[in-house]
């Protein structure tokens, strides 16, 4: 226990007036007896005397006892370094903070020892806040946010099903060999029996078995002791097929990912020996394989992907001239207004990635980012890291008010330039800088389904050329 000044005042008051009430007592009680009013005034005199003392003993006004200053002073500085941690932080999680456990130990200790010190009380007030905020940002999610999922969950059953009843008419249709393994041995069949002839391999793993030989690019489908099927890539017949599997991953499902596994419909086109393992380290030896011209690559049970010889692509998925005329009835914004402003924007872009609109995704995109077939295909690689981000990392993203400056031109919005030029410098002004060009920065946070805040906030770019329209020039950055 510890002894305070305030403690002792007390109990040095109490045992004063016990002693005096003592004395009190024994000066009454010497002339009362055989007088029994003065007896039974006595009795309730010191009754109430008691009660009153007894009062005293046990609710004695408490006395605060401010906590030492060096102590207050140094809590008072490991609190304001996790205070700038945090604040750095921006709303991220960041896990690990260098001042936060001394800070949350010191000022506990002078809670519990100081409670009543206005200086303690306000330190344990701004370390409850800043432990908060040291969890990361929330936000409520609500269900329009996520009707994104929803959307495309149906979208997805929808195309499965397509899909699957084109897979089974297309193997009716082909009549594949049923019995693929082990394969026929070079030596003792006759190879123009085999070629040209349909084949069914049901798991080939792309990019896992691919490999470079020494005739060409292909993916192995078996092993050693039961033979070899070599899937050619070299063609159109695999870029067709698997081009409009990235398309259907882009336009319908953002869940398929990079490392697929096929079933491949495909004709026997030729025999070669290869090294399916061709690693230093693990070099497989020389085998016979047949080579398989694919036709259609059929994934997860979802998509089926054909090539055709005829279409611009070199091949589609089933019911890919149907997807936009599916997803328009669910875009909730179809076109950017002329006098859209740099925050209305950025909500715009980020609704067009969230409802798999790529034509709004370009057309909130400064055009010349998309010049030539580099900045196309960037823009489309961007385009499938965004689906990625809102299928996995987050579901929601907020934007905060713009930062607007003039890069080229005059500035009309400068009070401080303008307060000394009169209309007619203005005038001259503009002239003499041409063409006026502006940048926005609008910082945004990202958002989890369960509410939490992904990361720290991100850095977006805008432009506006003259009284042009805004468009978003960092495209490629995560919200």
């Amino acid at each position: 226990m510890v002894v305070t000044p305030g403690v002792l005042f007390c109990r040095d008051a109490c045992n004063f007036t016990l002693g005096i009430g003592v004395i009190l007592f024994y000066h009454d009680a010497k002339d009362i007896n055989n007088q029994p009013q003065r007896r039974q005034e006595f009795i309730m005199k010191h009754l109430t005397f008691a009660w009153l003392l007894t009062i005293s003993l046990f609710a004695a006004p408490a006395f605060a006892v401010n906590a030492p200053s060096d102590e207050v002073n140094k809590a008072s500085i490991f609190l304001r370094d996790f205070e700038k941690e945090v604040e750095r932080a921006q709303g991220a999680d960041a896990g690990r903070y260098f001042n936060k456990q001394e800070t949350l130990s010191r000022v506990k200790r002078l809670s519990q020892e100081y409670p009543d010190d206005p200086k303690v009380q306000e330190l344990v007030r701004r370390t409850s806040i800043v432990l908060m905020k040291s969890k990361g940002g929330y936000m409520e999610i609500t269900p329009a946010m996520t009707a994104y999922k929803r959307n495309e969950a149906e979208l997805r059953e929808r195309f499965k099903s397509l899909n699957q009843s084109a897979w089974e008419d297309q193997l009716r249709q082909k009549t594949p060999i049923t019995k693929v393994f082990p394969t026929p041995v070079p030596e003792e069949v006759d190879v123009r029996d085999y070629l040209e002839k349909y084949v069914l391999l049901e798991d080939v793993r792309y990019p896992a078995n691919q490999f470079v030989g020494a005739t060409g690019e292909y993916i192995y489908v078996g092993k050693p002791s039961s033979g070899y099927y070599f899937v050619s890539m070299q063609g159109r017949h695999w870029s067709g097929p698997y081009e409009a599997i990235r398309r259907y991953r882009s336009m319908v499902d953002a869940s398929l990912g990079d490392n697929l596994k096929f079933k491949i419909l495909g004709k026997i086109t030729g025999l070669v020996m290869e090294s399916p393992d061709a690693s230093e380290d693990k070099r497989s030896p020389e085998a016979w394989g047949w080579i398989v011209t694919p036709e259609m690559l059929y994934t997860g049970d979802r998509v089926l992907a054909m090539y055709d010889a005829q279409n611009e692509n070199s091949g589609y998925f089933f019911g890919e001239d149907q997807v936009e005329k599916i997803k328009d009835a669910w875009y909730t914004i179809k076109s950017v207004p002329d006098n859209v402003d740099p925050k209305r924007l950025m909500e715009i872009f980020a609704t067009a990635i969230k409802e798999k609109n790529y034509k709004l995704y370009l057309e909130c995109i400064n055009p010349v980012r998309g010049d030539g077939d580099v900045g196309r295909s960037l823009m489309r690689y961007h385009w499938d890291l965004h689906q990625a981000r809102y299928q996995n990392e987050y579901v929601q993203a907020v934007f905060d008010e713009p930062k607007i400056t003039v890069l080229k031109g005059f500035d009309d919005d400068n009070d401080l330039e303008g307060y000394f030029l009169d209309a007619g410098q203005r005038e001259q002004l503009k002239k003499m800088a041409g063409e006026r060009e502006e940048m926005a920065i609008v910082m945004s946070r990202a958002y989890e389904e369960n509410g939490k805040q992904r990361g720290s906030k991100n850095r977006h770019e805008l432009i506006r050329k003259g009284n042009g329209r805004w468009y978003v020039n960092t495209y490629d950055v995560r919200f």
